[in-house]
């Protein structure tokens, strides 16, 4: 079966409620000029120190705006996330700042906070884009390019290892965009720049410390040959660090890892020898967040795609460059 918009709304909450969240505007509803709002931040889960960088820098500048934010988390948990969304349009926010936690469950959400005529900004992660569209549905995305994060991690894997090696993939959780899109940019760039390079096994460690570390311990049993770990995010590459080192090898030496996030263990395990290189992927969001949203209320023209900039840690920087880590 084909999976459109109206097909996916009809499947997820039924004929007659798919009906009533069309959206009653045809384009982002509008958001009024004013000196502050209360505004709405559905975060995705708070179990790790990504997403509590993240929670602190939308907290501190809702405070320095003089903004009033409903906070929700939504555990790890979709469906409670969209939940989350709907009590937020019940208490009459102005704005809402969304990090869908997978790209296609969110999207009732989305569509059921466009019909109640609050704006969206999708933060860190997006959602599927031929359901519902920036610029149309919600007003825009704001994030890094995960699949350049993939590629750059690739690159600099094929440029140390001379494009030889045999590769595990701790890929994040299932249905997320970073996940698909980490995963699509480096394969795709191991693919095309390493033929001697191969990935003998890509399984989710649903970008947990604990889970990856579970991942790669089994992998590695399966695996004994392999000696690249390539992690969707810090958290996994740390937990592979233990693994590697309960498998009686030398992480950094017997097995080279590489990841991506740029959290302060993780820089820290490039100081130490540990794991080779990582892509940053900026938590820092509550700037820009708000920002993009008083131009909006100015009346500025928003793009539908606004790129953070990413800096890239290995050997040659990360000593350095440790203190700004989050």
């Amino acid at each position: 079966m084909i999976i459109d918009r109206r097909t996916l709304l009809v499947g997820t909450v039924g004929s007659a409620a798919a009906l009533a969240i069309w959206p009653a505007f045809a384009a982002v509803p509008p958001l009024k000029k004013k000196d502050t709002y209360k505004v709405g931040f559905a975060q995705t889960e708070s179990n790790n120190p990504w997403r509590l960088a993240q929670t602190a820098s939308m907290q501190d500048e809702a405070k320095k705006r003089g903004c009033q934010l409903v906070y929700t988390d939504a555990a790890s948990s979709a469906a409670k996330q969209v939940a989350d969304v709907n009590s937020m349009i019940a208490q009459g926010v102005d704005f809402i700042f969304l990090a869908p936690r997978e790209e296609k469950p969110l999207i009732p959400a989305v569509m059921a906070a466009k019909k109640a005529g609050i704006p969206v900004l999708l933060i860190d992660r997006s959602v599927d884009p031929s359901l519902a569209k920036a610029g149309e549905d919600y007003l825009a995305f704001v994030g890094s390019n995960f699949i350049q994060e993939g590629q750059r991690v690739a690159e600099w894997l094929i440029k140390t290892t001379g494009g030889k090696g045999k590769i595990l993939e701790l890929e994040g959780t299932i249905g997320a965009s970073p996940a698909n899109d980490r995963k699509k940019g480096f394969d795709d760039a191991i693919k095309a720049g390493a033929p001697d390079m191969v990935i003998l096994a890509s399984q989710s460690g649903d970008f947990a410390r604990d889970k990856g570390r579970q991942v790669a311990e089994t992998l590695l049993q399966a695996h004994s040959d392999a000696t690249i770990i390539y992690a969707h995010n810090d958290e996994m590459a740390l937990g592979a660090i233990a693994a590697v080192e309960a498998a009686g090898k030398v992480p950094g030496k017997d097995i080279l890892i590489v990841s991506i996030d740029g959290e302060k263990d993780g820089v820290q395990a490039i100081v130490d020898g540990k794991i080779g290189a990582i892509c940053e992927c900026s938590p820092h969001f509550g700037p820009k967040a708000f920002e993009i949203m008083y131009s909006y209320a100015a009346g500025d023209k928003i793009p539908p795609v606004i790129i953070n900039p990413d800096r890239f840690y290995d050997a040659s920087n990360a000593k350095e460059m440790l203190a700004s880590a989050f």
